[in-house]
């Protein structure tokens, strides 16, 4: 019988021999890393087929030495603030208030919560207070609802987009528009 330690399985480091792409807290799925702290190495979000056949412009790259999140899938995260964080990749679900750089929601991630972002690619869902400062990107498989602001809107063909929806953040006020669902004709 193995002995351990009464700190919910916490291991010794020199105990733990990392899986390749897991981090060295042992917990698969998630990460978080500072690009401060560790060499610079290829991000597990990109290098997942949900985020590596998707475009990503070259503007929306992580800033060399910032911070990165990444929630991996079947991951949740909920009930927090996220704070000096770079970059967001989420692949599981973050339910959050957070003011960022970049934000990535792959087709299987989900974003619930009030965000302050740059840059926001959405394949996949978020619900909530969304202010995009300068490009909002909504791929074929994204979905936007609730109160939406940006600078710069782009949408993919089958993207969807509803709620409250106004050109211009804080500093730039625009347009509002408020965008509700189609209706569905029955066969």
């Amino acid at each position: 019988m193995a002995l351990q330690t009464p700190f919910f399985g916490k291991r010794d480091s020199e105990a733990l021999n990392p899986r390749a792409g897991v981090s060295a807290s042992g917990y698969g799925g998630g990460t978080v890393t500072s690009a401060s702290a560790h060499a610079p190495a290829a991000s597990p979000a990109l290098t997942g087929t949900s985020l590596t056949n998707a475009p990503v412009a070259a503007a929306s790259a992580p800033r060399e030495g910032g911070s990165k999140l990444t929630v991996g899938p079947n991951i949740k995260l909920k009930g927090v603030e996220i704070t000096d964080c770079d970059t967001l990749f989420v692949e599981g679900l973050v339910e959050a208030t957070m003011d960022s750089r970049l934000m990535q929601i792959s087709e299987q991630g989900a974003f619930k919560g009030s965000a302050e972002i740059d840059i926001a690619e959405i394949h996949g869902k978020f619900d909530g207070d969304l202010t995009v400062r300068q490009k909002l990107m909504i791929y074929a498989t994204g979905k936007v609802t609730g109160r939406i602001r940006y600078g710069k809107l782009v949408i993919e063909e089958g993207g969807q987009l509803s709620g409250e929806v106004q050109f211009g953040t804080a500093a730039n006020p625009g347009k509002q528009v408020i965008v509700k669902p189609a209706l569905q004709a029955i066969a």
